[in-house]
């Protein structure tokens, strides 16, 4: 392991009864893509980033304990997840684990089993054979494209250089790793059971994690989902492309489910 799992809190002071809001970042496993949606959340809740390790021996059990770990040094037991793409599968097994408190689950481009595991394998080999040379080449024709498609969002464009700079060959094969990891999941029996409730949000234009498929399953066969919403301007990398947009659906999603827990009448 290259270095340690690495937790930021957004503000320090937030408003009495906020809810906290713990982001799990995805297969680029960083906090550099959401600096967007964090300013767009306003400091209405309290706002928890990670950075994964770049690890090549983690499993999604050792990722969960990492982030159970991190927040329990910060006296943080309970929150919502905001699990993004590679960051659902560590959320489920966070709910697996039973040891910390989660009040609601949302997906941002995020999955329960990949719906198209053999593209997952594709993308694996495509990963670990493509040279250091190449991979640079990519990224700064990504740091071009970037900047159209986050226009809407300076703070993420602002952080495109920090994005392009942690792109590494150690984090090329952590990425690898993380795509074996997502191609082995099937934390379908995990949903099936949630207590919390789930919400998903996602962009119409996704072919990482083609959404049509990931709402029938969870419609059909997770009892927890409360609502999936398409966000029509946005991509899989929902969260950076349309911030203000997700920003406000998850806080309404949170506020929302605060206020049933409240009216709910007491069990006798």
């Amino acid at each position: 392991m290259s270095e340690e799992i690495q937790l930021r809190i957004y503000p320090e002071n937030v408003p009495g009864g906020a809810p906290t809001l713990i982001y799990l970042p995805g297969l680029h496993g960083d906090w550099t893509l959401v600096g967007g949606f964090r300013k767009a959340l306003g400091g209405r809740a309290r706002f928890v980033e990670f950075t994964y390790p770049r690890t090549l021996t983690w499993s999604l059990d050792d990722y969960a304990a990492g982030v159970e770990a991190a927040l329990l040094e910060k006296g943080i037991t309970r929150g919502w997840f905001l699990a993004e793409s590679f960051g659902s599968q560590v959320a489920w097994t966070v709910v697996a684990r039973g040891k910390f408190q989660i009040q609601g689950i949302i997906l941002a481009g995020g999955f329960v089993r990949h719906p198209m595991r053999w593209a997952v394998r594709m993308a694996e080999l495509l990963c670990g054979g493509i040279s250091l040379t190449l991979l640079t080449r990519i990224i700064l024709g990504y740091a071009k494209v970037a900047r159209f498609r986050y226009r809407h969002a300076p703070e993420t464009l602002a952080n495109i250089h920090e994005f392009i700079a942690r792109r590494t060959e150690l984090d090329r094969q952590a990425a690898k790793h993380r795509l074996c990891l997502v191609a082995q999941s099937d934390p379908r029996p995990i949903a099936r059971q949630v207590a919390a409730p789930v919400y998903a949000l996602t962009g119409v234009l996704d072919p990482v994690v083609p959404w049509p498929f990931v709402r029938r399953w969870l419609r059909r066969h997770c009892p927890a989902l409360r609502e999936y919403r398409i966000i029509w301007r946005a991509d899989h990398n929902v969260l950076g492309t349309a911030p203000e947009a997700a920003a406000e659906q998850v806080f309404q999603w949170m506020m929302r489910t605060g206020k049933e827990k409240e009216n709910r009448p007491p069990s006798l």
